[in-house]
């Protein structure tokens, strides 16, 4: 036993009522952390899932989409599960609401056969 232990003691109540705040301070950069991912990832990413499960629901005869596939086409009929889209003249496909990943706006959009 070449190293004695060591005691160490906080002198009486001074250290009761900095014992909280110590904690606190070690937990707030964690907490922070925590809200920033919230605010800064989570919360944006929700929202466009919402607005994209919006405009699928909206769907309507001629809007341009884009599927999970990498497929762009012009809607020609709705159902409530499936979407039925012109790819190009005289070809029509059928696909789920759920593989259509954006919907394009007129004015971005181009015709495919350009």
């Amino acid at each position: 036993m070449l190293i004695p232990p060591a005691y160490a003691q906080v002198a009486g109540g001074a250290a009761s009522g900095s014992d909280g705040a110590a904690l606190a301070i070690t937990y707030l950069p964690f907490l922070l952390l925590i809200v920033g991912f919230y605010f800064l990832i989570m919360r944006p990413q929700q929202r466009r899932a919402k607005d994209l499960q919006n405009a699928i629901s909206a769907l309507k005869k001629n809007d341009q989409v884009l599927t999970s596939g990498g497929i762009l086409g012009k809607v020609s009929k709705t159902t409530d599960v499936y979407v039925e889209l012109e790819i190009a003249p005289n070809v029509k496909v059928q696909v789920a609401r759920g593989a259509i990943t954006e919907v394009l706006s007129p004015t971005t959009a181009k015709p495919a056969n350009d």
